[in-house]
């Protein structure tokens, strides 16, 4: 495990949605970050073990932080679109992703135009000196 100062996580939540659905979304999103990332990439990630003192095994949690911040729809298409362009490991999670079967979220996916697509959220995964100046204009979830 490469322990990696110079990355972060970063999940930036729709400020609309109440913490059932919030919890959802972020759960969705990290998996799907996670599961996309190559083998270099997740070395970064620092996942480690936690041994407790009776010798339970917490096991691969990230020795990084995972800020969570919140913003609106059109913030969260934002950081996105900036996320794409500067090549950041990113997933995002949609209001066409809940309800019903993966079928139908995947009919409804395909049937929604970005313009009027609502997020849930974003994650990404990437270097701070990029991160950092698209996610410093918003606040902490709360």
């Amino acid at each position: 495990m490469v322990y990696s100062d110079t990355h972060k996580f970063v999940v930036i939540v729709n400020k609309n949605l109440e913490a059932g659905r919030a919890f959802n979304a972020v759960a969705h999103s990290c998996a799907g970050l996670v599961a996309l990332a190559p083998e270099e990439l997740r070395e970064k990630m620092s996942f480690i073990d936690f041994p407790g003192k009776d010798g339970v095994m917490h096991n691969s949690i990230s020795g990084l932080s995972l800020i969570v911040l919140r913003g609106s729809n059109n913030e969260l298409k934002k950081a996105r679109r900036k996320f794409m362009e500067n090549a950041i490991h990113y997933t995002d999670f949609t209001v066409t992703m809940t309800g019903d079967t993966y079928k139908e979220q995947l009919i409804k996916t395909e049937e929604t135009s970005e313009e009027d697509m609502e997020y849930f959220c974003v994650a990404a995964f990437g270097e701070k000196e990029v991160i950092d100046p698209i996610t410093k204009r918003f606040s902490l979830w709360h």
